[in-house]
């Protein structure tokens, strides 16, 4: 049955994202079929909720403004509203997020026609139409990890031990398909999925709270599917600019956290210990690459 006419409810947290925000809400209210949509305002100190509010104006009751005084991290600030979304399906969208007017009802029919769906996404698009490289993805598990650092998928690209995480190397199907990870900028989720899951785990600030749903979905035998006829334009990285090296933080801590709570057991602690040593040798080399680089557009850029 068709979700007894109860809107599509739209999950959207917000930090520091500028205009973006506002024409992500906007993409959102054109849609064909009903929408409810919450906006969750992490503290930003940037002019977005003040532009967004301006524009979409307070007498818009489809839109619901949540401003939290301090920033409570992604996962914490999206399961804020659980309890007042009405729908039977709800989309978890990054404010830097632009979809096309059909999309929630594609997304809709789509799973209406699959009971064990849990979760859906779409075809994550760079602004010039390239497909992102975390649109369609496999957990990344510590033998993955190591494949995808040492770079062994490409020295034997055509062996199946070897294949990297990453999936949009491989040609885009021509219809859904199961898939064990989509893009965390755009999460499609069927309402009684996520009261069997439970919400994102809040323990993780900023990413990864994604991955590790994605392996508790699977857990509890929801599949996951990705639509690729479904488009959505994300223009990645827009709210963490002004802080690149403490996003590389949240996201490698994470990714530690994600290990250690899905494959510690699993692996000898000489592997275990390996991966997690690799990912903050990342994150280290990563910072003072980063670092580096702004450093010279600062002071020798012209």
């Amino acid at each position: 049955m068709r979700a007894l006419n109860k809107p599509i409810s739209v999950i959207i947290v917000n930090f520091n994202s500028g205009n973006l925000v506002t024409t992500c809400v906007q993409s959102v209210l054109m849609s064909t079929i009903p929408v409810e949509v919450f906006v969750i305002d992490n503290a930003s100190v940037d002019h977005s909720m003040s532009l967004l509010r301006s524009t979409i104006g307070i007498t818009q009751s489809t839109v619901h403004f949540i401003e939290n005084k301090h920033n409570i991290g992604f996962a914490a600030a999206s399961n804020q509203v659980l309890k007042q979304a009405q729908g039977h399906y709800l989309l978890f969208l990054n404010p830097d997020c632009i979809l096309q007017p059909d999309a929630l009802a594609q997304f809709q029919a789509t799973l209406d026609q699959y009971p064990k769906i849990g979760m859906a996404g779409g075809l994550v698009c760079n602004i010039d139409g390239t497909e992102q490289a975390g649109c369609r993805r496999s957990v990344p598990s510590p033998w993955r990890a190591v494949i995808r650092v040492l770079h062994l998928n490409k020295l034997f690209p055509h062996h199946p031990r070897f294949k990297s995480f990453v999936l949009t190397q491989e040609p885009l199907p021509d219809k859904p398909i199961e898939i064990e990870g989509i893009s965390g900028a755009c999460m499609f989720v069927r309402r009684t999925a996520l009261d069997d899951v439970g919400p994102m785990d809040e323990s993780y600030f900023l990413h990864c709270e994604d991955l590790d749903w994605f392996m508790r979905f699977r857990i509890k035998n929801w599949l996951i599917l990705f639509i690729p006829a479904i488009k959505i334009i994300h223009v990645k990285g827009a709210c963490s600019r002004t802080q690149p090296i403490k996003i590389l933080w949240y996201k490698h801590r994470g990714m530690v956290k994600f290990y250690r709570k899905f494959f510690y057991s699993q692996y000898s602690i000489l592997i275990s210990w390996s991966v997690i040593v690799a990912v903050w040798a990342r994150f280290f080399l990563l910072s003072i690459t980063t670092y580096g680089l702004h450093f010279w557009q600062r002071h020798f850029r012209k």
